[in-house]
């Protein structure tokens, strides 16, 4: 059995609120798990990266494994393939969690897509900023 994990992070503004979304599918297409959450006030980057290392931190304690990551932010995809240096001081730490956990699967591979093939992922990290903000 493989997975597909499919993540997006959420900032209204940047900074700004944010949250994170990530669903992972088995190979038939089924919904193995869901992720929404808030995050606080963060950008839009570390929003991104912050809702890879939930979902990742997901498959290691189940062993949810071999994985394909699939993203709509072509920053975090091009970082994690080496195609771009991660520069940024708030980047580095969450980039070494990711490969972290990433040592303790089996990755099939890194996919940019565009927004309207990761609705789900998006509207689970805005349903964690939305949840959030009705609680305050």
């Amino acid at each position: 059995m493989s997975y597909k994990i499919y993540t997006d992070g959420a900032s209204r503004g940047n900074p700004g609120p944010s949250g994170i979304g990530a669903v992972i599918f088995d190979e038939k297409g089924k919904v193995v798990h869901e992720i929404a959450e808030y995050i606080g006030e963060v950008t839009n980057n570390v929003a991104e990266y912050l809702a890879l290392v939930a979902a990742l931190d997901y498959c290691v304690k189940h062993k949810i494994s071999p994985v394909e990551i699939l993203a709509d932010s072509q920053l975090l995809i091009k970082q994690l393939k080496g195609e771009y240096r991660v520069k940024h001081e708030n980047i580095i730490p969450l980039y070494r969690q990711v490969q972290a956990f990433l040592s303790q699967l089996q990755v099939t591979g890194y996919k940019h897509v565009y927004r309207e093939d990761n609705r789900h992922a998006d509207k689970l990290a805005n349903r964690g900023i939305d949840e959030h903000e009705v609680k305050n």
